[in-house]
């Protein structure tokens, strides 16, 4: 998934949340809003979460934290420009590709939190029109393949219902 809503720009000194140190990008009200309803919806839906795998990126890092769905690794190749060596090969597409075809442990579901360029590069037709949070569903073959399953908004879970 993209990390959820934020500014394009630093916040200033002053509106920096504490815990980032390094002024980094940080959510904004709609992102940290819409990061704790997703994690509450997975909860209420029964979704299992194993592995959460995440950008370094301060939001990134912030939408994993406010949804609560387990600790994050963050990876730099799940980076930004900011996080790591710029991706002119697309290495970091390749990885990201390489990652969602792995079959996750045993009746749970990985997640894992980037931007739209890792996304774009390693699915540049399911992302096309990509918005903060949305996510990509895949659903992972166990022998080096995958489906692609659907798009899913940060705030269109919150409006799923949990099967009978």
């Amino acid at each position: 998934m993209r990390h959820a809503s934020s500014p394009g720009a630093r916040p200033d000194a002053a509106q920096t949340d504490p815990d980032n140190p390094r002024h980094e990008r940080q959510l904004d009200e709609a992102g940290r809003a819409s990061a704790r309803a997703m994690g509450e919806a997975f909860r209420r839906l029964r979704i299992p979460i194993g592995a959460v795998l995440s950008s370094p990126a301060y939001r990134a890092l912030e939408t994993v934290r406010l949804a609560a769905l387990g600790p994050a690794q963050p990876d730099e190749q799940l980076g930004d420009a900011g996080h790591g060596p710029t991706d002119a090969g697309g290495a970091r597409g390749a990885w990201l590709r390489g990652k969602v075809t792995q079959a996750p442990k045993a009746g749970t579901n990985t997640l894992i939190v980037t931007h739209a360029p890792n996304i774009r590069a390693a699915y540049p037709i399911e992302s096309s029109d990509l918005t903060e949070g949305e996510a990509l569903i895949f659903r992972p073959d166990g022998y080096g393949g995958g489906s692609f399953i659907a798009h899913v908004r940060i705030e269109d879970w919150p409006r799923l219902d949990a099967a009978p």
